[in-house]
């Protein structure tokens, strides 16, 4: 059965399916991008940074096809689908800009004279596994630093992508990037270890789930291979003091329901101290309990359905597991009638250990608020998670936001905001979050081959007797 299906989440309906890859096909695909490397590498980075450049404009004249896609993919609201293919654009716009400038040498300064340089120099053919939650911003992420560095991409996507997988590759091929730079593979999960295990690939980036990052660092550490992998978050939202609880319950929402909660730097878990906490959690529930779905492709809506009846179950699963044990259920908790992978927004509290969902990440409409009795009760329960990706500090004081920041065990930390991407601000986690990071420069620095060329100072000829020196 034909794996790679375009199912309309909002109604369940299938739109289109696709044949995978065969054996041949993938053994075809990695002999043409490891061909177009031995080119792609040796291509001036000028032209490597007017091809990215192109690429960005395509993706700004395709908005609303692209949005449209992704909206019929996975569900995501068109809005809210308008500003992934935006933020996009900006990435490949940063790499085209800065990207020749952090492939510059590095000149050391070393004992004994001379001459040391680092050099940045591509290291063949990667290997990208996307997921389906933003499936253009992650497959930018990876591919547009890549390219710019030399690397060539053989590229996996969710299965239930295929049509914004073929829709990425076409405006690579259509921007003038050589097409055995860039190639889309439906492959099955047996052939990506297979791609994996071959001696012309030098690297995976996976973004996914824990499952899946510990099978590929599995086959990739087997083959000495280097990975990068962006796995779950359970992300705290810590609440200190607040000059404006609006505005700060403004933002918890914001930062838990874009995308249908379905992001793994969403706020999922909110720690908030024990003077505030009622008012919190009242004004919380009554602002989740008022949002209603829609149709992804109205552009009025702000909440659409999950990006898959599966993944509908298992987030009721994990929240009917807590109520079973004892969790208070302030608001939500069911599916929502009728056609779709519609959940109702969701706030949990009294969640302990024993609970699915204290450990577990809530990837999807469902909040779980906690009740602390200081800055250090919140800075450990914040730490209590096997994840380690990002986290909000929330305080009127921000010096005293920064001092709870630099205790938490996260890749990255917002001040009174929510985790946030852009394109010059690295990404990434630590933990069970993942390993290695991306954008920013740090984007460039993962599969690159950090090559230190030395040339010593020549030595001064030796004067022996009978030989003159004139002045």
């Amino acid at each position: 059965m034909t794996a790679y299906k375009t199912i309309n989440p909002a109604t369940g309906e299938t739109l289109r399916v696709f044949p995978e890859a065969t054996s041949a096909e993938i053994s075809d695909a990695i002999a043409r991008a490891q061909e177009e490397f031995l080119r792609w590498r040796e291509t001036p980075v000028a032209s490597r940074a007017k091809i990215i450049a192109r690429v960005a404009e395509l993706y700004r004249e395709r908005n609303d096809e692209l949005a449209r896609i992704i909206s019929l993919e996975m569900g995501k609201p068109l809005a809210q689908a308008r500003g992934e293919v935006s933020f996009v654009a900006d990435i490949f716009d940063y790499y085209a800009v800065e990207g020749p400038g952090f492939l510059q040498d590095e000149h050391l300064s070393v004992k004994g004279g001379g001459e040391a340089i680092v050099r940045s120099t591509p290291v063949g053919v990667l290997l990208g596994i996307m997921p389906w939650n933003y499936p253009y911003y992650q497959v930018a992420r990876f591919a547009a630093p890549n390219l710019m560095l030399g690397n060539t991409i053989l590229l996996k996507h969710s299965a239930n992508c295929p049509q914004s997988s073929l829709a990425m590759e076409k405006i690579f091929h259509d921007a003038g990037l050589p097409e055995a730079a860039y190639i889309n593979v439906f492959a099955r999960r047996e052939q990506v270890a297979q791609i994996i295990a071959d001696p012309r690939v030098q690297g995976i980036s996976l973004t996914g789930s824990e499952g899946a990052g510990a099978a590929v660092a599995e086959v990739a550490g087997r083959n000495l291979k280097k990975y990068v992998l962006e796995l779950g978050g359970s992300d705290p939202f810590i609440v200190l003091d607040t000059e404006d609880m609006d505005a700060t319950v403004k933002a918890a929402v914001s930062g838990r329901m874009s995308n249908a909660g379905q992001a793994c730097t969403a706020a999922k878990r909110f720690i908030v101290v024990a003077d505030l906490y009622d008012e919190f959690v009242q004004k919380f529930t009554d602002e989740m309990s008022r949002i209603k779905p829609g149709d992804p492709l109205s552009p009025d809506t702000k909440f659409g359905p999950m990006s898959t009846q599966a993944a509908a179950d298992d987030l009721i699963e994990q929240i009917q597991d807590a109520v079973d044990k004892g969790a208070t259920l302030k608001t939500g908790g069911k599916h929502l009638p009728g056609p779709g992978a519609f959940v109702e927004p969701t706030v949990l509290a009294d969640v302990t250990p024993d609970m699915r969902a204290f450990s577990e990440e809530l990837f999807g409409p469902a909040a779980v608020v906690y009740k602390v009795a200081d800055v250090d009760e919140a800075v450990e329960l914040a730490n209590n998670s096997p994840y380690g990706l990002g986290g909000a500090v929330f305080s009127k004081d921000v010096e005293k936001a920064k001092a709870v920041a630099d205790r938490l065990e996260t890749g990255m930390v917002f001040i009174n905001g929510n985790t946030d991407s852009q394109a010059d601000l690295p990404f990434g986690g630590v933990k069970r979050s993942g390993v290695g990071r991306e954008l920013a420069r740090y984007g460039m620095n993962e599969f690159v081959n950090k090559k230190l060329i030395r040339t010593p100072e020549r030595p001064a000829p030796k004067v022996g007797a009978g030989d003159s020196v004139k002045p």
